[in-house]
């Protein structure tokens, strides 16, 4: 379990650094080279954070793939909730090690409901493909960073839910490990009245971490899971405290254009370019504080608001 005396950051960190365990029969396949277990950190409404399983899934494919690469894409599908009581086992199968790229596969799987720890994994709930590359060179273009005011001129999530009695505002406020600065006014207590299409909030860790580059690529596959349903709210009138209001993630795929620190600022620029059929689509692009496009973010999630009566 991680040390309750660890600072956010840090233990943020020792949550995505997993325990290598030895290979489930049960579970195995000729491709499998490794399995691992994780914790997970309390989440309000007694769930486990997706960021969470997919940072940690990060962080085992990334460690089976030969030194010198590092991850580029990857493609997340949530089968069902985490369970918070028991560890989450990790299970890697290699797919490809070609002259420049590995390609990983890796099921986070729990005991099935109602079987205890060490009773069998009967559930998987996220299945990632992930891919590595080595340092190449080669053609180059991106995007720029829109104007946005830094980050330092902007309220904390703590200053915006000053004064608020609510077990998920005292978390947003003072748990969360990751620092988000909105840009645009925040939703967390009401929907935008502007109706802005684009939203952008400033991220980072809440203080800087010694830490591998693999564990920066993982805090950043957790950092991306915090806000990619704004845009859909925005859209749709919606804040978070919209009674009835039901969301759960489908999938998510980051796209890693250059590697940075996950302790140093971001601007992550999103919109949702559809909403249909119970589910939303957000597309996100992260800046880093020269401008430069770092990674892409794509996010289909269920959102349903059920109304009362």
């Amino acid at each position: 379990m991680t040390d309750p005396d660890l600072s956010p950051a840090d233990a943020l960190v020792a949550l995505l650094d997993l325990r290598e365990v030895a290979l489930d029969p049960a579970v195995a396949t000729d491709a499998t080279v490794a399995s691992f277990e994780g914790d997970s950190s309390p989440q309000p409404g007694g769930h486990v954070f997706g960021g969470q399983v997919m940072g940690q899934a990060v962080a085992a494919v990334g460690r089976t793939v030969p030194e010198g690469r590092r991850i580029h894409s990857m493609y997340s599908y949530f089968l069902a909730p985490g369970d918070p009581v028991h560890p989450i086992r990790f299970h890697v199968d290699a797919l490809r090690d070609g002259g420049s790229f590995s390609v990983r596969r890796v099921l986070a799987t729990q005991p099935a409901r109602g079987e205890g720890e060490g009773e069998g994994e009967g559930r998987t709930i996220l299945a990632m493909t992930a891919s590595f590359q080595e340092q190449q060179e080669g053609l180059e273009h991106q995007e720029r960073a829109p104007e946005a005011p830094g980050p330092e001129d902007l309220p904390t999530t703590a200053q915006v839910l000053a004064g608020i009695d609510h077990p998920v505002a005292t978390y947003w406020s003072t748990q969360r490990p990751i620092d988000i600065r909105h840009v645009t006014d925040p939703i967390y207590l009401g929907p935008d009245a502007a109706g802005t299409e684009t939203q952008m909030v400033w991220m980072r860790t809440l203080a800087p971490i010694d830490a591998t580059p693999l564990m920066h690529d993982a805090v950043l596959a957790f950092a991306s899971d915090y806000t990619p349903f704004e845009p859909i709210l925005r859209r749709q009138g919606l804040s978070w405290m919209t009674p009835g209001l039901r969301l759960a993630t489908i999938n998510h795929a980051i796209w890693w254009h250059r590697h940075v620190r996950a302790d140093e600022w971001l601007l992550y620029v999103q919109r949702s370019p559809s909403a249909a059929g119970g589910r939303g689509l957000t597309q996100g692009q992260l800046f880093d504080r020269a401008g430069d496009l770092v990674a892409t973010v794509t996010q289909e999630g269920m959102i349903r608001v059920k109304q009362r009566g």
